[in-house]
């Protein structure tokens, strides 16, 4: 009986659905920084981190909008926990592989991020775009040797 009476309480409470995700709803591009993984040759361009910095991006369901670069239609969103080695798409365990000094996790830290693990949100877009949450209203994303801070509006 008391099973049955979970079952259905279960049942009757549903799946959490991405209109239950915190990371919907409006972000603004607060700052941008040349990314560790940059070439120190080589200075990033900083026309598209001009025009992206100030911007709105709004996360929903059906899509991503804002900032050409960023939008999507139809994603795929799933959440992950990430470690240092695997936030930015691997950049900061790359920066290990050539410098072997430097630490995945400190670099990391540098950027933010607290503890050895992250929220990911994989959006499934063909833009590639990852979001790394520093915490529930902070995140941040790798772009053309640019890393993007986002605070949600």
């Amino acid at each position: 009986m008391r099973l049955a009476t979970i079952l259905i309480a279960a049942a009757l409470a549903g799946p959490v659905t991405a209109a239950d995700a915190f990371y919907l709803g409006n972000w603004k591009i607060t700052s941008a920084l040349a990314a560790p993984w940059a070439d120190s040759e080589r200075k990033p361009d900083e026309t598209e981190r001009n025009s992206l910095v100030g911007k709105l991006v709004t996360i929903q369901p059906a899509g991503i909008t804002g900032p050409r670069a960023l939008t999507c239609k139809g994603p795929r969103y799933h959440l992950r926990d990430y470690g240092a080695d695997m936030i930015f798409q691997g950049m900061l365990d790359e920066v290990r592989r050539r410098d072997p000094a430097k630490d995945p996790v400190k670099l990391a830290a540098a950027l933010g991020f607290k503890g050895m693990s992250w929220k990911t949100l994989e959006t499934g877009c063909a833009n590639e775009l990852e979001l790394h949450f520093v915490d529930a209203s902070t995140a941040e994303f790798g772009l053309n040797n640019y890393v993007y801070v986002m605070k949600k509006d």
